[in-house]
């Protein structure tokens, strides 16, 4: 009998966020946050965040809403960046980016 045994040592896997064409979309029109953006995208895509604790240890400006809803201010809180998260399975899905004035017309606890 052949046993086979597979060790996922120290293996950390990325955070999958959805999608970037979105932000991507946005800072063509909006290029003076583009570097913002970019920046946002790759920190948050190598990160293992597991809860939101972890998340706020590194963006302690961000807002915590509800159900794993995170505002994050972008570019001197000129731009919001709403981003939903799935901590367990390491996902996150981007539900708005806007100007602060588009921000105040919206409800983000449910968008």
């Amino acid at each position: 009998m052949v046993t086979f045994l597979i060790i996922f040592a120290s293996k950390k896997f990325e955070l999958k966020i959805f999608s970037r064409g979105t932000l991507r979309d946005f800072w063509e029109k909006h290029g003076d946050c583009e570097l913002q953006l970019k920046t946002w995208y790759r920190e948050t895509e190598k990160s293992n965040w597991k809860t939101i604790n972890e998340l706020k240890s590194e963006y302690p400006n961000a807002s915590i809403l509800k159900d794993n809803r995170i505002v994050f201010n972008i570019k001197g809180n000129d731009y919001r960046l709403i981003v939903k998260f799935n901590f367990e399975y390491q996902l996150a899905w981007i539900r708005f980016i806007g100007t602060h004035g588009e921000y105040d017309k919206i409800n983000a606890n449910e968008i």
